[in-house]
């Protein structure tokens, strides 16, 4: 049985026992969490909402808040001396799915 859910602007296919990597939520490690936009579900039967499953969630605890890999980015104009360095790194929440609600 798997799960799509949207969060973030995202969509992630999810089955219990995954460990799902969402940007940050604001949700303290060891708290669950739910996830009610459930976009599709499948049980050897596809339900597709309309746009969400009525009445199915899907439940996770919280295992993890970090900051993911540093992406470097570099600007550079030839010619004129311009370049610019920077660095960014993604804040995550990472979950572990407990449970699909139907």
């Amino acid at each position: 049985m798997y799960a799509i859910i949207a969060n973030g602007g995202k969509q992630y296919k999810v089955q219990e026992g995954d460990l799902l990597r969402v940007e940050k939520i604001d949700v303290a490690e060891g708290d669950s969490y739910v996830f009610d936009q459930v976009l599709a579900l499948s049980d050897g039967e596809m339900t597709v909402g309309n746009p969400t499953v009525d009445g199915a969630s899907v439940k996770a605890t919280c295992t993890k808040q970090g900051k993911g890999r540093k992406v470097i980015v570099y600007k550079y104009k030839a010619k004129s001396g311009y370049h610019k360095k920077q660095g960014h790194r993604q804040l995550f929440t990472e979950f572990k799915v407990e449970e699909i609600v139907r």
